[in-house]
This record gives C-alpha cells, sequence and structure tokens, in this order.
C-alpha cells in the first residue's frame, strides 16, 4: 500500500483507538500485532494486520518497508529505551517522513520523574535526534486505567484502591488522545509540535467514586490505603519492583496537585471537545458490572 502509516502497539488502549480512526478516514494503515489472535478488533477497511516481535528483528524491517509515517508506542517494559532507537533506527532506513510518538505529561522534567516518565524524556530525544520530522504527545493519565487496574475490585469490592488522597488529574479518554495522533498523522502543519493533552476536567478518586455510583446505580467507594499496603498490594498482584515504584511516585504527584493540568489540547488540534469522565464511564459502563 502507499503512503502507509504503521502503527506500533496496535492492539492497545491507544493503538487500536489510533488503527480504527486511521481506517475510518480512509488511510492505509500497518498496525503491528505481538500477537495475532489479539489482532480482530482492529481489523478493518485499508488495515494490514503484520506480525511484530522486537525479538525478531526480520518482522520488524519487513513491517517498514513502503512505510511514510510512523504511529511510535513503545510497551511499558525495562528495554523501552533500547526499542526504540531499535524502531527509530529502521524509520531512518526506510524513509519515514513523520514519527507521531505517544509520550507522557511532564516528559520534557525527565530529572524530576519517576523512572518510566524519565525514559519518556529519554526517548523523545532519540526521536528528536534522529533527523526525522516528529510531533510529540503528551497525555495525562487515561480514564482506561479505571479498566485496566481498578475493574475488578470495582465489581467484586465496590471500591477503588489507591493512594491518592483529594488530589486531582485531568484524566483524558485514550479515544481522544488518539484522535489527536491521527490528526497530526494525516493533517498539516504539526511536525515539531509537541501535544500536552488531558481531558476538560480535573477530578479527584473520590469524584470518580461518584460519577461511578451515579452512572452505575450503585455505591462506589474511593478507599485511601497507605504507600505500605498499596506496595504489597501490587507487590502480591506480581508487579515489579520498578513498575511499583513508579505507580507509587504517580499517587504521590496526584496528591500534590502535579497532575491537575486542564488544558484545551483536543479540541484545538481536533475541532471537538474531548470526554467528560462520565460519559467514558457511561460508554464502558459493562466493564465495571
Amino acid at each position: 500500500m502507499s503512503n502507509t502509516i504503521l502503527v506500533t502497539g496496535a492492539t492497545g488502549n491507544v493503538g487500536s483507538e489510533v488503527v480504527k480512526q486511521l481506517s475510518a478516514k480512509g488511510a492505509n494503515v500497518r498496525a503491528c500485532c505481538h500477537t495475532l489472535s489479539k489482532a480482530d478488533k482492529i481489523r478493518g477497511p485499508g488495515v494490514e494486520i503484520v506480525e511484530f516481535d522486537y525479538d525478531k528483528p526480520e518482522t520488524v524491517k519487513a513491517a517498514f518497508k513502503g512505510v511514510e509515517k510512523l504511529f511510535l508506542l513503545t510497551p511499558g517494559v525495562d528495554n523501552m529505551y533500547e526499542i526504540t532507537a531499535q524502531l527509530v533506527e529502521e524509520a531512518k532506513k526506510a524513509g519515514v517522513k513523520h514519527i507521531v510518538k505517544l509520550s507522557s505529561m511532564g516528559a520534557e522534567a525527565e530529572d524530576k520523574l519517576r523512572l518510566p516518565f524519565k525514559w519518556h524524556g529519554q526517548m523523545e530525544k532519540i526521536v528528536e535526534e534522529s533527523g526525522i520530522p516528529y510531533t510529540m504527545l503528551r497525555p495525562n493519565y487515561f480514564m482506561q486505567n479505571f479498566i485496566n487496574f481498578f475493574a475488578q475490585t470495582i465489581k467484586a469490592q465496590n471500591a477503588i484502591y489507591s493512594t491518592t488522597g483529594e488530589g486531582k488529574v485531568g484524566f483524558v479518554d485514550a479515544r481522544d488522545i488518539a484522535a489527536v495522533a491521527v490528526e497530526a498523522l494525516t493533517g498539516d502543519g504539526h511536525e515539531g509540535k509537541i501535544y500536552t493533552i488531558t481531558g476538560p476536567e480535573a477530578i479527584s478518586y473520590n469524584q470518580v467514586a461518584e460519577i461511578l455510583s451515579d452512572v452505575l446505580g450503585r455505591k462506589i467507594s474511593h478507599v485511601n490505603i497507605s504507600e505500605e499496603d498499596a506496595r504489597r498490594g501490587a507487590k502480591e498482584a506480581g508487579l515489579l519492583d520498578w513498575m511499583i515504584d513508579g505507580l507509587i511516585e504517580g499517587d504521590r504527584e496526584i496528591r500534590e496537585g502535579r497532575s491537575s493540568v486542564v488544558l484545551p489540547t483536543v479540541e484545538e488540534v481536533t475541532g471537538v471537545k474531548p470526554r467528560s469522565f462520565e460519559q467514558f464511564t457511561r460508554d464502558y459502563a459493562e466493564a465495571f458490572k
């Protein structure tokens, strides 16, 4: 396919939405899948599914053949820096003309942030130094995190457990992050831009629980726990130490008000207002039942 857009992380929260929205716009999409059995949810017009394994260089090289633009989403693993360097090098060899990288809010302050966010800052530098025109996307916390990390306790115990206290977050829907990415990949004038992406309001976990209660029709509580209890629970769940450290520090940032940023980026870039947490909850209500 000509004018092909390569999407890595194509079956994840943001990647799958990027694929779907690009397909809806009639773009030629090559969607990278580590596990092909997960590809059914992203099949659509103009979408080519390809095997993509970072440990199999031949699959990476093949995926870049004929690619014009790259949506760069690296997995949350401890060698994400090396993976990014590998992908950017392949992009250079393939003559890619534009990279849209999914980063994280605050990545520019890499010396002050927990490890995963620091890595995002370092990965941005790899892209910047490649010489390939780029757009950086720096979203706040995803609304979908409540499905990925809290749905089990919401369903079983009607509770959200965190150490966030009264801190507020400008949660953003992954669908809105994807919409900004798609505009950057298909529109004009986005090269060299850095987009910090948030939802329409900053809300606390207590307010999240209230919204869930109203939409689901049952009482959902936010239970504030100690960092020690949070660390113990994460360890029992099988998370690695570096992941646990990142989660604990993330909650600390929220308590201190460093995640309460709200910006008009989604509407400015796409022309559409970002989804509220209430709308997100209504759209995904089945995930919490």
